[in-house]
């Protein structure tokens, strides 16, 4: 078989806020497949962006909230398969590669819409999320979340996006 594996590039925001000294972090509550679903703000890299560009615009595009990258929390991998009649075998086998951030959230553009699928944002404690592993949308949303609670930070500069990335074809 001659096939090229492409994983699906991703970014995602760990974004905490402080509420009277009680850390919270901002997830999405999105419908899936599988039912309402939490996650980070987090979606599929656009062409020409960034990964740092992109973490921001999703962010804006399901939260309302701007968004600035500051640090890098992690990069990684996972898989997902889905039942799905039309793929070869009933099997849809999707691997993703997530680029995860963390960084300085900005104002709230009251008002504006948030991408279809997203249900509402909510600000929850470590320990609610960890409490509710069942409606994570992915494995990587406590992974992310971990790495970020143990102080994992690395600079933006370890990502390098290539000018030839945002050159029009």
């Amino acid at each position: 078989m001659n096939t090229r594996w492409k994983p699906s590039a991703t970014v995602a925001a760990v974004i905490e806020r402080d509420f009277d000294g009680i850390r919270k972090f901002l997830l999405v509550e999105e419908e899936t497949r599988d039912g309402l679903k939490l996650n980070n703000p987090a979606g599929h890299l656009d062409p020409g962006e960034s990964p740092a560009q992109g973490c921001a615009r999703e962010t804006l595009e399901e939260t309302a909230f701007h968004f600035t990258p500051t640090a890098l929390v992690g990069v990684y991998l996972s898989r997902f398969e889905q039942t799905e009649p039309l793929a070869p075998n009933g099997k849809l086998d999707i691997t993703y590669l997530r680029f995860a951030f963390c960084g300085e959230l900005g104002a709230h553009m009251e008002g504006q819409a948030l991408d279809e699928g997203i249900v509402r944002t909510v600000w929850l404690t470590a320990d609610e999320i960890r409490a509710c592993a069942d409606m994570h949308r992915s494995p990587l949303l406590l992974r992310c979340l971990e790495d970020y609670l143990a102080g994992r930070r690395y600079p933006l500069e370890l990502v390098t996006t290539d000018p030839s990335v945002t050159l029009s074809i």
